[in-house]
């Protein structure tokens, strides 16, 4: 709790100099108290000779880093020969307050923070030359509920006691309460203490002092430092270990806050005073700062400061200050292996012709682009942070076509967890339609989530040339029709689908009459656009279900499906009348063309392809042997 303002009625006059007793011990009078650990222990009004008591407040002042601490009983008779730097005056003061926080039935610590900061209180301080500014106090009661005494924290600054601070003291009073509740040598030097109940509190205190040397250990081991910063004299004391992360012994740093200013690296100086500014004007709740500090040996470390102002004077200016240091060189090497190595892969993917991606899909279904490299640009002409959200924008670029196959190929992939692969075209406003290659592998979290790395890759070329080469393998180089090969592959399907019932299929075979006989005239040149010709003449006379091919030389053959002899001989009619009406045009002479055709159906029964194209091929030669320019059927 914090206590409220005395009245001069409620507080007796001794207290009027009561902080103004309390000096170091051996100083002269007058001075003012300034180092810490003092151990003053008071039972029934006098200092205490018990050892134990004597130790615990001992280490209690060092723990909290305050000038002095004391245990004041609960009742107490006028003082008399007060000794270890403690007046009548500091005693009474302390007991009126204790016993004031006792009355009001506070449990819990009674803190005041800076006595000069209430005017009441001011008042109290008026005939002190060298006054206290905080005390704090911690109630002890015994083992039946009744209150022995108080635990208290005096020093000549002001300062706060957090919320560990607090259950430290508390940690502290429930040893000094079993001490204080007991008779002490002073008073009673006939009672003697059981050897049970000195065992147990030696036992005690002993693990109170080995709590403090592990926390000292654990400090010294996490490459932490500690420093002490009075803000007012620009005065700043580091512990060992402070001194030790910067290379140097315990005697070879001043305390001087200057000097500290000079072993900041030049290019964070000014940060590092900014941040410390901005904390003292109260502009932050803490102070915390990563830079680079010199060591002994010259050379610069990472180091990580964290610290908070303890204590401010009535105007709020800070007074005392006090943080760590903790070595994160290797830590901050560390990163930045990890921000070079990033980069490396991020500028390698980048690199990559195409998109490298990875590809999340929750268990709700959503899905989108958790990394896209640059090639996203290239592949869909989005940024990676439109596919970052979701993948509704590259779903809009999918061809309506492979639309359902891409959806579903993620699909099979995550519900298998099986490579994915995809060849897709994209619609795309400035390249339009392109052809897509995916490939990736997934990954299924505990969560749920599926997750695919891969790439995608531009086969727009590819396919283009791969259709070339399909068109190569199916077709005649002269004339673009379909080729033997391909040809009879076709008419092999038509057998097929004869033989299972389906409609009747007409094959002719044409041959241009006196062929050699141009070639011998106008030459071979002339003769290619005569067979170039009569292709033309082919594909604007045949069905779109049909099809046209070169055999070989002069000769050409037609699949009509469905057709009967009497569709067939129309239709071969039809062409020669049009290669009579269009010859071919040469320099100076036209060319007189006609063809001759022989037309055989196709049987269910026939033993393959061959068989119905030689049916053909026999009309043809009887169309040749009886004059030419003639359609025979067979």
């Amino acid at each position: 709790m914090t206590v409220p303002s005395p009245t001069p009625e409620a507080v007796p006059s001794p207290c009027e100099a009561a902080f103004a007793g309390v000096q170091e011990q051996g100083a002269e009078p007058g001075e003012p108290l300034r180092s810490h650990g003092h151990a003053i222990s008071l039972a029934a009004g006098h200092a205490t000779a018990d050892p134990l008591l004597d130790g615990l407040l001992r280490l209690v002042a060092a723990h909290f880093g305050v000038a002095a601490a004391c245990v004041v009983p609960g009742e107490a008779p006028a003082v008399r020969g007060l000794d270890a730097g403690v007046d009548e005056a500091l005693y009474e003061a302390l007991r009126v307050l204790t016993r004031r926080a006792h009355e009001c039935g506070a449990r819990e610590p009674l803190i005041v923070p800076d006595i000069s900061a209430d005017p009441a209180w001011r008042n109290l301080l008026a005939h002190a030359s060298k006054p206290l500014r905080f005390v704090a106090a911690w109630p002890l009661y015994g083992a039946q509920g009744e209150h022995v005494g108080s635990l208290c924290l005096i020093d000549p600054a002001p300062r706060e006691l957090d919320a560990a601070g607090c259950a430290s003291l508390g940690d502290f009073a429930r040893v000094a309460a079993a001490l204080a509740a007991r008779p002490t040598l002073a008073t009673s030097r006939d009672i003697e203490v059981p050897a049970v109940d000195r065992l147990a509190l030696h036992a005690e205190l002993e693990a109170l002092r080995e709590h403090e040397r592990l926390l000292a250990h654990a400090i010294a081991g996490s490459g932490t430092g500690i420093w002490d910063r009075d803000v007012v004299t620009g005065e700043i004391r580091y512990s060992v270990g402070w001194k030790a992360i910067l290379g140097y012994a315990e005697h070879e740093l001043t305390s001087r806050i200057e000097d500290s200013y000079l072993r900041l690296h030049p290019d964070d100086r000014d940060y590092v005073k900014a941040a410390m500014q901005a904390h003292f004007e109260g502009r932050t709740p803490t102070y915390e700062v990563e830079h680079r500090i010199r060591c002994k040996d010259g050379r610069y470390k990472w180091i990580c400061s964290r610290g908070k102002v303890m204590s401010r004077d009535v105007h709020g200016r800070a007074l005392r200050m006090i943080g760590t240091t903790t070595d994160i060189t290797s830590m901050r090497e560390m990163a930045e292996r990890l921000r070079e190595s990033a980069a490396l892969i991020t500028n390698l993917t980048n690199e990559v012709p195409g998109l490298v991606f990875q590809r999340r899909q929750l268990p709700g279904g959503r899905a989108f682009f958790s990394y896209a490299s640059a090639g996203i640009s290239e592949i869909y002409e989005l940024t990676p942070e439109q596919a970052a959200h979701d993948t509704a924008c590259i779903d809009a670029l999918i061809h309506p076509d492979d639309l359902d196959a891409w959806r579903a190929s993620f699909e099979h992939s995550a519900a298998n967890l099986t490579p994915w692969h995809l060849e897709f075209r994209v619609l795309l406003p400035q390249q339009g339609l392109r052809w897509r290659q995916g490939d990736a592998r997934p990954q299924r979290f505990a969560d749920g989530t599926t997750v695919w790395h891969g790439f995608i890759t531009d086969a727009t070329e590819r396919k283009r040339i791969e259709a070339e080469l399909k068109e190569f393998a199916s077709t005649d180089g002269l004339t673009r029709l379909a080729n033997r090969r391909h040809f009879m592959a076709r008419v092999e399907a038509q057998l097929a689908q004869a033989r299972r019932g389906g409609a009747g299929a007409a094959v002719m075979m044409c041959d241009l009459d006196h062929f050699k006989s141009i070639n011998d005239r106008w030459g071979h040149a002339v003769g290619d656009d005569v067979l170039r010709h009569f292709a033309e003449i082919l594909r604007t006379q045949v069905r779109a279900g049909d099809m046209a091919g070169r055999i070989g030389g002069e000769e050409f053959a037609i699949l009509l499906a469905p057709a009967d002899l009497e569709g067939a001989h129309t239709v071969a009619r039809r062409i020669q009348e049009r290669f009579a009406e269009q010859p071919l045009a040469v320099v100076g002479d036209v060319v007189a063309l006609t063809v001759s055709i022989g037309i055989t159906l196709m049987n269910a029964t026939d033993m393959s392809a061959e068989t119905a194209l030689t049916r053909s091929d026999f009309a043809l030669y009887r169309a040749k042997k009886g004059g030419r320019n003639r359609i025979e059927c067979a």
